[in-house]
């Protein structure tokens, strides 16, 4: 066997990522105008005002390479998060942080564990490594948190082999959460040779009494890596910019296989300045929490399920219409999630969108339910 089909045997097990489908492509698809999309959890009310002027003025450095080791992002997000500055790794977008941690510690025979309805990139990265992924059986339909984590089963499937254990808080596609006490116990049972990879890429958005921030255990847990991202309530997910927040040993070793450039010119400067437009920020959270509430209410009024969220989403449950439901928002130019690819095939996640958007897609499912 040749060194390419060798390759391709194994590229070809691979399942690409399936992003959200873009409004452009719907409306040239179906030759419509006003397509809205509350499809990839976006915040609504686009990017802090703060970021778009940061941008326009970094427009002009943009044939210059940027700053390699992101020095004014991560100072300021270690003035803002009360870490050291040596303890953060850059990424072109938190799944870039992720598939560094993959490709630090992953090899052919080496497993990581992740609950059954986690985000998708577990996996793929996983696999991309020559790893083998396990999945843990998450919580019952009808238990207290359900489709959410079992930390008892996800704990169960470590083994020797395994090298990292991820765990998205809040979930996505649930929108599902652990509370302190009892990830804090779930991360002091695991071994020290496996990583303990916390994705907390909706932090900013839950304000749930008991819910951790997992950054004030580090010192604790040197084997702890945390997650986190611009693209949902800073609004800059077309710039792609995200990081992880470790122990300096492990940051010092993610920056070895990180690429460099991986944070463009524009997406630090934009980052550097959502952080200081705290009011942009409050204002997205606030209408996140209505928003969910409008969302919940117009589901009770048409009988349809949702799992709990504590994200900027809510997973719905269509049963066996979701397929056609689905395709019949779309023909309306409403682009919502199908989530049958993470084993939910009854649910549609659609996210918290303007009142505008939201008005709209209740009335579009009124007359169709």
């Amino acid at each position: 066997m040749s060194i390419i089909d060798s390759a391709l045997m194994q590229i070809r097990q691979l399942h690409p990522y399936s992003p959200g489908k873009p409004v452009e492509e719907l409306e040239r698809e179906l030759g419509i105008g006003n397509a809205i999309k509350l499809a990839s959890n976006e915040n609504p009310l686009g990017c802090s005002p703060l970021a778009s002027q940061a941008l326009q003025a970094a427009g002009d450095s943009i044939a210059l390479y940027p700053d390699a080791n992101a020095f004014y992002l991560k100072q300021r997000l270690a003035q803002k998060l009360g870490i050291g500055e040596n303890q953060i790794t850059i990424g072109n977008g938190s799944n870039d942080v992720l598939d560094l941690v993959a490709r630090s510690f992953l090899s052919e025979g080496a497993e990581t564990v992740f609950s059954e309805y986690a985000f998708l990139l577990y996996a793929l990265v996983t696999q991309a490594c020559g790893a083998t992924g396990r999945s843990a059986a998450a919580r019952d339909f009808d238990s207290e948190m359900p489709c959410g984590h079992d930390l008892d089963a996800m704990r169960a499937l470590i083994s020797e082999r395994t090298r990292i254990v991820f765990i998205a808080n809040p979930n996505n596609p649930t929108g599902t959460w652990l509370d302190a006490d009892d990830l804090l116990a779930f991360i002091d049972s695991v071994p020290g040779h496996v990583a303990v990879v916390v994705d907390e890429a909706y932090f900013e958005y839950v304000e749930l009494e008991g819910y951790p921030d997992c950054l004030q255990w580090l010192s604790r847990f040197p084997n702890l890596i945390v997650t986190r991202t611009f693209s949902k309530i800073y609004g800059l997910a077309g710039l792609r910019i995200g990081y992880a927040v470790s122990s300096p040993e492990l940051c010092e070793l993610f920056n070895r296989v990180r690429q460099p450039f991986n944070g463009n010119s524009l997406a630090l400067a934009a980052a550097c300045a959502a952080l200081d437009d705290e009011d942009f920020v409050a204002r997205s959270r606030e209408w996140n929490r209505r928003g969910l509430e409008l969302m919940h209410d117009r589901f009770d009024e048409h009988g349809i399920e949702y799992l709990p969220s504590a994200g900027n989403f809510v997973t719905a449950r269509f049963g066996d219409d979701s397929r056609a439901i689905h395709q019949k928002l779309m023909e309306r130019g409403i682009i919502v999630r199908p989530v049958a690819n993470y084993g939910l095939p009854e649910f549609l996640r659609i996210s918290v969108g303007t009142e505008e958007q939201l008005e709209r897609l209740f009335e579009a499912l009124g007359e169709m339910l």
